[in-house]
C-alpha cells in the first residue's frame, strides 16, 4: 500500500470509526462507510490538512470513494512537485 493511501485510510478510520477491513479502494464514503454530509466535509478538511493541499468544492463533490480521494491527492501532489 502506498503512503498516501495509508494516510487516507488512517484519517477515515479515525474520523468515521470504521473497521480497517471496510476501508478498501472501492468503498464509498457515504454508502459503504456510513459518512454523512458533515463527515464528508470533515474528511475533506483532514485530507487538505494532512497533505497540505486545497480541494475545491467542485472536486470534493466528485470524491465518492476511497480510491477517488487517493487518485486525486496523488495527482495533486505529483503536479505540485513538477513546479
Amino acid at each position: 500500500m502506498n503512503e498516501i493511501l495509508s494516510k487516507i485510510k488512517s484519517i477515515i478510520i479515525e474520523k468515521l470509526g470504521v473497521d480497517e477491513k471496510k476501508v478498501i479502494p472501492e468503498a464509498s464514503f457515504i454508502n459503504d462507510l456510513g459518512a454523512d454530509s458533515l463527515d464528508s466535509i470533515e474528511l475533506i478538511m483532514e485530507f487538505e490538512k494532512e497533505f497540505d493541499i486545497i480541494i475545491s468544492d467542485d472536486i470534493a463533490e466528485k470524491l465518492i470513494t476511497v480510491d477517488d480521494a487517493n487518485q486525486y491527492i496523488k495527482k495533486y501532489l505529483d503536479d505540485k512537485k513538477s513546479f
